[in-house]
């Protein structure tokens, strides 16, 4: 079963910037898609952006420009760094395989991503 450990979220102000980490364990990194995901305040879970194990990457329009994707697979480890943050990037970010229900729609804890305007 697939253990992922967020990290690095926090408050910051409009127009910032934050590099979100996943540490993955329990499955074979890299022959696994991987994909960050949010959940604002009263929405459905969404997917920002995905990457597969050779490093081709996918976004949300609504992030497209400002967040960039990436893997180390031989860490475990994805990161989401995200610049010109805005007040709907507000929300609860998690890490996973892609799709989800690969691993039994199993998800970690998440990071708290809060952007003030």
């Amino acid at each position: 079963q697939v253990q992922v450990v967020e990290s690095g979220g926090g408050l910051v102000q409009s127009g910032g910037s934050l590099r979100l980490s996943c540490a993955a364990s329990g499955i074979i990194f890299g022959l696994y898609v991987m994909g960050w995901y949010r959940q604002a305040p009263g929405k459905q879970r969404e997917l920002v952006a995905s990457i597969t194990s050779g490093g081709r990457t996918t976004y949300a329009d609504s992030v497209k420009g400002r967040f960039t994707i990436s893997r180390d697979n031989a860490k475990n480890t994805m990161y989401l760094q995200m610049n010109s943050l805005k007040p709907e990037d507000t929300a609860v970010y998690y890490c996973n395989v892609h799709p989800p229900v690969l691993v039994g729609d199993s998800w970690g804890q998440g990071t708290q991503v809060t952007v003030s305007s």
